[in-house]
């Protein structure tokens, strides 16, 4: 990920803060035949390893599984992002030197894939998995309430992901390139908009 200095997150928390809220993730994989990515629900167990260790499962009837790795994965997290219209910059308004943007959070997990079919660790990612999304529920789901044999059988369609995070680069672009009047310019203009996700943004910009 290219990453200008002045946008480089370094700050751990931060990174694991952006992996926990992210709801969905993309797990990249090279192979001889090239790229292969799938969009798939994430979970970081923190207390393995220097940076954690990330857990999931895909279809069996992905390929992605079956074909040969070519070195480390790559789990792809996007945080808050919203569209920056030049309308919002003062600078516009003195000199007309500006141009679109967007601010973005992102962080890269990099580390090594292996896939595994044991039902007993499936059993104890998909737990996880749930009560992780299920959690914040009034009344919340779990793999115990379907029929334990109904559950057996959807463990043989799918496959785990273990990925023990090697290297960890975050970025969080927020406007700190531009000056302080252009950037409560941005924090106005994302505030006020009928966006929820712009809104969101508006907080992280530093003003």
């Amino acid at each position: 990920m290219y990453i200008p200095p002045a946008f480089r997150d370094d700050d751990q928390e931060s990174l694991m803060a952006t992996i926990r809220a992210a709801r969905l993730a993309t797990l990249i994989t090279a192979t001889a035949e090239g790229p292969l990515a799938t969009h798939l629900p994430l979970l970081l167990d923190e207390n393995e390893g220097e940076h954690g260790v990330i857990y999931g499962h895909v279809a069996k009837a992905n390929p992605q599984w079956r074909v040969p790795l070519v070195g480390d994965g790559l789990a792809m997290f996007m945080g808050p992002d919203a569209y920056v219209t030049p309308a919002w910059y003062q600078t516009k308004h003195e000199t007309g030197k500006v141009v679109p943007t967007w601010n973005y959070v992102a962080v890269h997990a990099h580390g090594p894939v292996e896939f595994f079919e044991d039902a007993d660790r499936l059993l104890e990612v998909v737990t996880r998995l749930t009560n992780l999304h299920e959690g914040e529920r009034a009344a919340p789901w779990a793999v115990s309430d379907a029929p334990a044999d109904f559950i057996q059988s959807q463990l043989k369609g799918i496959v785990g992901l273990r990925m023990p995070v090697t290297k960890l680069e975050g970025k969080r672009k927020m406007s700190q390139n531009r000056n302080a009047a252009d950037r409560a310019g941005v924090v106005s203009g994302l505030s006020s908009s009928d966006r929820p996700s712009d809104r969101e943004v508006a907080p992280l910009i530093p003003v």
